[in-house]
């Protein structure tokens, strides 16, 4: 499969993640909201940010490799981000990945494969699972 563009690739969550805060200090500075409303920085920590980023990156080159992969290909990619997520969250106290940060990621998965060339539905129904499910094995987020 040939690599897929940065353009291409379904958005990290990252990526909102790091406009929340950049809007959050956009606020603060405008005075829209006050010092003890500004909580996206903790909630997301720039070592929260990298590290994350590492894990997804890691993801996309495993998925650009991908060449009509097998199930068992598609879902180790699966198993391993997932474990890495894992680690991520442990290492910023079990609390990294809150309600809406585990249904982005979720959603990020599902939409990285699908732009891998992943049928995201046949392979989940292959497997007796929701397409929700895809992570849940292995998730501890």
């Amino acid at each position: 499969m040939a690599e897929r563009s940065a353009a291409n690739r379904a958005p990290r969550p990252t990526e909102y993640w790091r406009q929340h805060r950049a809007e959050e200090v956009r606020a603060l500075a405008a005075g829209e909201i006050g010092p003890g409303e500004a909580y996206a920085r903790q909630l997301f920590p720039d070592s929260l940010l990298l590290r994350t980023d590492q894990v997804l990156a890691a993801f996309e080159a495993e998925l650009d490799g991908f060449a009509g992969p097998s199930d068992g290909q598609v879902l180790g990619a699966v198993e391993r981000v997932v474990l890495a997520l894992n680690a991520v969250n442990d290492e910023h106290g079990g609390g990294g990945y809150e309600t809406d940060e585990r249904e982005r990621l979720c959603d990020y998965v599902d939409s990285a494969l699908i732009g891998a060339g992943v049928d995201l539905d046949a392979l989940t129904a292959r497997h007796g699972l929701d397409r929700w499910e895809i992570t849940g094995r292995w998730r501890e987020w």
